[in-house]
C-alpha cells in the first residue's frame, strides 16, 4: 500500500442526505501544517474544500485527521495540494470539486494553489 493510499484510507463517507438537489459544501480547514521538503521548516496553511457532492459526503472528523497526516510530510504545496484532491476524488466522488490550499506568508512570499475538478479547458 503506498502512503497515498493509506492516507486516503483514512477519509469517511456518509450518505448525502438530498442526493436530487445540487447543492455545494464548503469546509475551511485553518490549521493544516507539513513540512517544507527543503528546509525541514514547518508550513502552515489553510486548506478549503469546496465541493458539489453525488452520492456521498464527506464526514468531518475523517477530513480533520487525514489532513493531521500531512503534519510531518516533507512535500511542496503544489504535490500536496494535488494530493488532497486525488484522494478526496478517489473517495467521495463527488460532481464538482475545488481545493484550495492558501499558505502563511514565508520570505515575504504568500502562495495560493488551487486545483479544479472538472478540470477548466
Amino acid at each position: 500500500m503506498s502512503d497515498s493510499e493509506s492516507f486516503r484510507d483514512m477519509l469517511e463517507i456518509f450518505d448525502n442526505p438530498s442526493p436530487s438537489r445540487r447543492f455545494t459544501i464548503v469546509h475551511h480547514c485553518p490549521e493544516f501544517t507539513s513540512v517544507c521538503p527543503k528546509t525541514g521548516q514547518p508550513d502552515y496553511g489553510k486548506i478549503i474544500f469546496t465541493y458539489v457532492p453525488d452520492k456521498v459526503c464527506v464526514e468531518l472528523k475523517s477530513l480533520k485527521m487525514y489532513l493531521q497526516r500531512f503534519r510531518n510530510e516533507g512535500i511542496f504545496y503544489e504535490a500536496v495540494t494535488n494530493r488532497i484532491m486525488d484522494d478526496f476524488l478517489a473517495v467521495v466522488k463527488p460532481l464538482q470539486a475545488t481545493v484550495e490550499s492558501q499558505w502563511t506568508p514565508r520570505g515575504g512570499l504568500h502562495s495560493n494553489i488551487v486545483v479544479e475538478y472538472p478540470e477548466k479547458g
